[in-house]
């Protein structure tokens, strides 16, 4: 059996992407719970392996060339783990074209405009003092709708987001876009995304990993020193 890989994590939209693709994947792994509300991303020992101080990352025993390896950024973590694999990403040079450009397209669009409505719309009213601001509320609750239109019209034309295969494309998307609502979306006018939603949720792997930890969500809207550590600078 191959040794496990170790999964540094928090049941965040980011981990998720993770745990999901380690799920889907077969690979053994042993989680490692980063608390990112008590500041457990800025230990030392986390640091050496994730310096921008961010969950997720992972370290595998058995890297290039028998040698462990660690990694962050989820990206990163979702491509090396296709190759290990051989699964996920892409069965051609054309079709793994089509998962790198959506995965770029969630690590640079979806992920940040969205993390950056959920800031705005639910935690930055909370903060001490609040920070209730309708021009960044608005802004990317926008944004936000227009990429999930831009993801309503590529599932129009296909099954899944990279074409005719889930991949580690849809894995990177599925978290962010599954909690639409409190992003302030609606999917009355995206009934290809919609879909694409249910299908992916339906995946046993994708339960398994969206349950990881699910328990140790914790809403920090009414924890303002949870916030204060969360987004300090």
């Amino acid at each position: 059996m191959a040794d496990a890989i170790d999964l540094y994590y928090w049941p965040t939209p980011n981990g998720w992407k993770i745990s999901i693709a380690l799920e889907e994947m077969g690979l053994p792994y042993t989680t490692h719970l980063i608390d990112i509300s008590a500041g457990d991303q800025f230990a030392p020992d986390f640091l050496k392996i994730a310096p921008n101080n961010r969950i997720p990352a992972i370290t595998d025993p058995d890297g290039p060339g028998g040698a462990p390896v660690s990694l962050f950024e989820s990206g990163a973590i979702l491509l090396y783990l296709a190759r290990k694999t051989g699964r996920f990403g892409g069965s051609d040079a054309r079709a793994r074209l089509d998962v790198e450009q959506w995965l770029m397209w969630q690590m640079g669009g979806v992920g940040p405009m969205a993390g950056q409505a959920h800031h705005f719309l639910k935690y930055a009213p909370m903060m001490d003092p609040p920070q209730d601001l309708p021009y960044p509320k608005d802004r990317y609750t926008a944004e936000v709708a227009r990429l999930y239109g831009v993801l309503d019209r590529r599932l129009e034309q296909s099954p899944f987001v990279a074409g005719a295969d889930y991949t580690i494309a849809d894995i990177a998307i599925w978290p962010w876009a599954s909690l639409w609502k409190g992003q302030r979306q609606t999917l009355d006018d995206k009934p290809h995304l919609a879909r694409w939603l249910d299908t992916v949720a339906a995946r046993p792997a994708v339960q398994a990993g969206r349950a990881l930890a699910a328990e140790k969500r914790a809403r920090l809207q009414g924890d303002k020193t949870a916030l204060g550590t969360l987004f300090k600078r």
